[in-house]
């Protein structure tokens, strides 16, 4: 699953990179949890060409109430790719709302002997990349105020996340720049997109651990530093198996 993630690239950077235009200012996240109830980048179908800023966790336009809304939103911040056109909550945006969802990497854990520990994966270019997204548009009708939400697709784990997921073993679908467009394009099919939704190549990424500040109370994560690799002895040689030694 992927409940955590940063997307930390300079406003300028992110334009030149997905040729899109901010429609509002965007605040640098190092760190951003699913549950936080924020606004994140996303590029949707329907504009293509301008990067929005949406909420976390997909609203799907049959909400009744504002209750209601925030109940499904903390179920919706993860869409499975082999069950988004059959689930009532996701089926709508799957036929004809696909988005990219701008990140720099994301966080999972892995297990080792009944302890879980925090690893930051990215690509190896470390440029920022798109996730697959769903998105929808829900209007609560005692305030008229719009919401516009989304959802990351995940997948089944490529071999290097089956070794750092190592018990949900699943992955969000990062797309290769040659997919972006045509997962968005307006006229995709089931069937196209359904191809689409498969895990990346697992030789563009690298993936390392970091310290345990992503959960200490007290302690605010969203800070450059949550990036810096640490290393913990018990996982060694473990860790070669990722390549991380080279990251040391």
């Amino acid at each position: 699953m992927c409940y955590r993630y940063s997307i930390f690239s300079r406003p300028e950077l992110l334009e030149s990179r997905f040729k899109a235009k901010f429609e509002k200012q965007f605040i640098r996240r190092y760190h951003v949890s699913a549950f936080e109830q924020t606004t994140l980048p996303v590029i949707t179908n329907d504009k293509p060409d301008t990067i929005q800023l949406f909420s976390w966790g997909l609203v799907p336009f049959w909400v009744k109430n504002q209750q209601q809304m925030q109940e499904i939103a903390e179920k919706t911040a993860n869409a499975r790719s082999e069950t988004i056109y059959e689930k009532p909550a996701f089926r709508t945006s799957a036929q004809k709302k696909h988005c990219l969802v701008l990140a720099n990497g994301f966080y999972e854990w892995r297990n080792f002997q009944g302890k879980n520990y925090p690893y930051y994966i990215r690509l190896k270019s470390k440029e920022p990349f798109a996730i697959a997204g769903l998105w929808e548009a829900w209007t609560n009708k005692e305030t008229e105020k719009e919401v516009k939400s989304y959802t990351i697709i995940t997948t089944r784990a490529n071999e290097l996340m089956e070794k750092v997921h190592n018990k949900k073993k699943r992955m969000p679908v990062i797309l290769s720049k040659e997919l972006e467009r045509s997962w968005i394009a307006k006229d995709v099919t089931k069937d196209e997109a359904l191809q689409i939704l498969e895990p990346i190549d697992d030789s563009v990424l690298e993936a390392f651990t970091i310290s345990r500040m992503i959960t200490a109370r007290g302690v605010d994560p969203d800070v450059p530093e949550i990036l810096n690799p640490y290393e913990y002895p018990e996982l060694a040689d473990l860790n070669k198996s990722v390549g991380q030694t080279s990251l040391f």
